[in-house]
């Protein structure tokens, strides 16, 4: 086991004991035993023992996306998101257990937000620069980007809450979904909208239009 490893697995230990702000930096090197220089050296701050991770998946998610072309671009997004869901996954209650602590203690809560706009911005600039950078394209990937979160938070709190047996395929059906908002299907021809008045009732009026225009129109 590294010394990162000891430490982590010390800390959450000393946090479920003794709560997180009784538990001090000492207490955690002492319990993983190894000195503060290598604490410092592993880490910033106390609150990033409970996140250890975050800058290697931000790295993995940005190579994954610089990996992408312009035709596969979406589903660089896809895939990347999916390494962050997977990590979590792995972790099992080790991530249910940072999820309980982000819920109670406020300085983690911050912390946590801070890493998810992080990941926010890696996408929208990635999703701006694949939509042509122009300043029309800025809202649309600053939404999208925000939805993209969104969609793998909330297949990952219900899997965090016990709520969800098969996160994998919620993830692949909220991606979906995510992307059919913001994406258009190709029009193989023209489209016509007609609009018209009458007074006769619909029944009556649709096979009329099924026959002049072929396109098989139904009372649904």
């Amino acid at each position: 086991m590294t010394a990162k490893e000891r430490l982590v697995e010390a800390a959450f230990a000393l946090f479920a004991e003794r709560g997180y702000d009784q538990t001090t930096i000492d207490d955690i090197t002492e319990r993983a035993g190894v000195g503060r220089t290598t604490f410092f050296r592993t880490f910033r701050a106390k609150e990033d023992v409970i996140f250890p991770d975050h800058e290697v998946l931000l790295q993995a998610i940005e190579a994954r996306l610089a990996g992408s072309t312009e035709r596969t671009a979406l589903l660089a997004v896809t895939e990347g998101t999916r390494l962050v869901l997977r990590h979590y996954l792995a972790e099992g209650e080790l991530a249910r257990t940072r999820y309980q602590l982000t819920r109670s203690v406020p300085v983690l809560r911050d912390r946590e937000i801070s890493g998810l706009q992080q990941y926010q911005r890696l996408f929208r600039g990635f999703l701006h620069r694949w939509m042509g950078g122009g300043e029309d394209t800025a809202l649309r990937a600053e939404l999208m980007a925000g939805a993209v979160v969104t969609a793998h938070n909330h297949v990952l709190r219900r899997w965090l809450r016990g709520r969800s047996s098969d996160p994998e395929r919620e993830f692949d059906a909220a991606m979906a979904e995510t992307v059919a908002l913001f994406t258009r299907p190709e029009d193989d021809g023209e489209a016509s909208i007609v609009v018209f008045r009458t007074t006769k009732d619909l029944a009556t009026v649709l096979p009329e239009l099924n026959r002049v225009l072929g396109e098989g129109l139904s009372p649904a």
